[in-house]
């Protein structure tokens, strides 16, 4: 991350080994109060290409629509894969909605992982058929007051309903989570190996935030989030962060954990209140040009770098 008031710094320690990547630092851009639709802080990344932009309506409900669905050798598949391919959620999730007896094959609930199935069966979810999809791969600017989810019976507004089925008629899911007071970059899609990919631990995606405190971050306060930290679940330190222009109450934090809220638990591990949250960059993808509530889909040289795990 870089800043050009020299407030800025990085965990002088060796980063785990993950994939290689093939992305620059971030360059520093726009305003550090930022509007919606201007380009993001000092530490936004373009992303590659460009698309069409679709606007936060609220839609019907989501249907499916069939595709060719990839077999092994034999002509059988995974359930989990299946599952996953069919847009419901990622194999890891699978695994957990098979064992608790929620998925069907042929009539019969199946609850053995690694169990094998036919693109031809009849397998359902919850007691919906389901069924194979192309890929697809969206990027939105989340709004506040959002829940990050594909349904919630409790919540008023979901990410869901931003995404129109008039021009998405694959069934998609949210790729990680944002909570409903955090605004920024989140991806969709129904690709549950990539999907499973970006969120898993071991592969390091980094996520860089932009923070509006209630005060002022304190010098030993910006070395100890650097430094490392020690919360309920564990050890954590950010990877980079920076005071944006000079603001001591706004900084920039790049991290590579996803663990549950975890920004606004460093700060309030410290004494400090998040006023806001911004996630301006997940895995090479930026909300550039995207006003709140919109979203596009990805560019098929974002989708290569994404295949490759050219993301951190």
């Amino acid at each position: 991350m870089q800043n050009n008031n020299n407030t800025s710094r990085k965990r002088n320690t060796p980063r785990p080994a993950g994939p290689k990547t093939a992305t620059k630092a971030p360059a520093r851009s726009g305003n550090a109060k930022g509007r919606q639709g201007s380009s993001d802080k000092t530490y936004e990344r373009r992303s590659s290409g460009s698309g069409r932009y679709f606007s936060d309506k609220q839609y019907k409900k989501r249907s499916s629509k069939p595709k060719q669905t990839a077999v092994e050798d034999d002509g059988l598949i995974r359930l989990n894969k299946f599952i996953a391919n069919s847009g419901v959620c990622s194999r890891r999730e699978a695994d957990k909605y098979i064992e608790a007896g929620l998925v069907t094959v042929n009539g019969k609930i199946v609850t053995e992982l690694g169990t094998r199935v036919s693109p031809t069966d009849d397998i359902r979810f919850s007691g919906e058929r389901l069924k194979g999809e192309k890929k697809v791969y969206i990027v939105m600017n989340k709004p506040k007051n959002f829940v990050t989810t594909t349904s919630d019976p409790h919540a008023e507004r979901t990410v869901m309903d931003l995404i129109s089925t008039e021009l998405c008629k694959e069934r998609v899911f949210p790729v990680g989570r944002l909570d409903k007071a955090t605004t920024g970059v989140l991806m969709f899609t129904n690709d549950g190996a990539l999907a499973e990919k970006l969120t898993h631990p071991s592969y390091h995606v980094r996520k860089i935030y932009y923070v509006t405190l209630d005060k002022n971050l304190k010098k030993p306060d910006f070395d100890a989030i650097l430094e490392g930290l020690t919360l309920d679940d564990g050890p954590i330190a950010a990877d980079a962060l920076s005071y944006v222009n000079g603001v001591l109450s706004e900084v920039g934090i790049e991290i590579h954990s996803g663990r549950n809220r975890i920004v606004r638990r460093i700060f309030e591990h410290l004494g400090y209140k998040v006023k806001k949250l911004d996630r301006v960059y997940f895995a090479g993808l930026t909300k550039k040009n995207l006003r709140r509530g919109q979203w596009r889909f990805l560019t098929e040289e974002e989708i290569n770098h994404l295949m490759m795990g050219a993301f951190e």
